[in-house]
């Protein structure tokens, strides 16, 4: 293991940014989080505040003098995705070969496209079928290329988040946001198995992978098993940390996707439902096998934690 060091999060104020700073601190890293403007706020309590602007990358690169680590946690809206994932994506290389760090990515599976398998390791190809995935294969492609180019780079791929304290997710935004009013939103089948990620259980993998990069390939990619249930099943948890139970409404996507004409968030939204009606669940064995044991909350653990962050417990007595 290379043990602890120095990690530069940009994009600490954001939901991954936060958390995994947090993670890193709680380890013994020096951590800086990179924010801009008043953000600065929202970064993780006891790291080092660095306010430059993301998409300037002499600032950012010296911001990340003496890191060992960069943590490219840098996010859009959905709408401006097109436009900046590249952009941000050259900073974070740029900041990481200016200081000979490694460079580590939170993936998802966008890129797997809707006719993805049900299970999903480093050796599904990535056949992208939504502009999302497009985007993220375009980055993860620049990122190899990178690390073909001297950059080490680890990408660490999770399913949706929920958990941590910063708003943000399908979580909070979509699924529990009326639970007060007697009622969830499923995006899709009940029945359809969904991957998420507690991202208190993600950061602290992220945090162990860094901590064995001396040991990984110029260029490695893992998969993060973290909960992947039915939304029966994630539903059913949620009654049980409220005590109650809750009708389960469906997703209006028909007028998700005629509102998508006039709204660009609800047609990027629109492009990427297949999320929710195609079975998938991210396959860890790889990530443990360098790692060890997967950090895992149970989810009857993981979800009453994720809503005492956001206070529903209090709002629903």
């Amino acid at each position: 293991m290379t043990g602890t060091g120095r990690i530069i999060v940009l994009g600490g104020a954001g939901q991954l940014g936060r958390a995994a700073a947090q993670a890193f601190k709680a380890a013994g890293w020096q951590v800086a989080s990179q924010v801009r403007g008043r953000s600065a706020t929202a970064a993780a309590p006891g790291t080092e505040i660095v306010e430059v602007d993301a998409l300037d990358t002499d600032a950012v690169a010296a911001a990340a003098a003496g890191a060992d680590v960069v943590l490219h946690a840098l996010s859009v809206p959905y709408g401006e995705w097109r436009h900046l994932a590249l952009p941000l994506a050259e900073t974070a290389i740029a900041a990481a070969a200016a200081n000979r760090a490694t460079l580590v990515f939170p993936g998802n599976v966008y890129g797997y496209g809707a006719g993805m398998p049900a299970r999903l390791d480093e050796h599904v190809p990535m056949r992208p079928t939504a502009r999302k995935g497009e985007i993220r294969l375009a980055v993860e492609t620049r990122l190899r290329e990178a690390a073909e180019g001297g950059v080490r780079t680890v990408i660490l791929r999770g399913g949706d988040y929920f958990g941590g304290d910063r708003l943000g997710s399908w979580f909070d935004r979509v699924i529990v946001k009326d639970l007060a009013s007697g009622r969830l939103t499923w995006p899709g089948p009940l029945d359809c198995v969904h991957e998420w990620a507690y991202l208190p259980d993600f950061a602290r993998a992220m945090v162990t992978l860094a901590q064995a990069r001396d040991r990984l390939l110029p260029f490695a990619a893992f998969g993060f098993s973290g909960h992947a249930v039915t939304g029966r099943t994630f539903a059913a948890a949620i009654a049980r940390a409220c005590r109650r139970e809750f009708k389960v409404a469906a997703m209006p996507w028909r007028f998700v996707r005629f509102a998508g004409f006039a709204v660009p968030l609800f047609r990027e939204l629109a492009e990427i439902s297949y999320l929710w009606s195609v079975p998938h669940a991210i396959d860890g064995s790889a990530l443990e096998a360098v790692i060890g044991k997967l950090p895992h909350t149970p989810l009857d653990q993981a979800v009453p934690a994720a809503l005492a962050v956001l206070g529903v417990p209090r709002r629903l007595s």
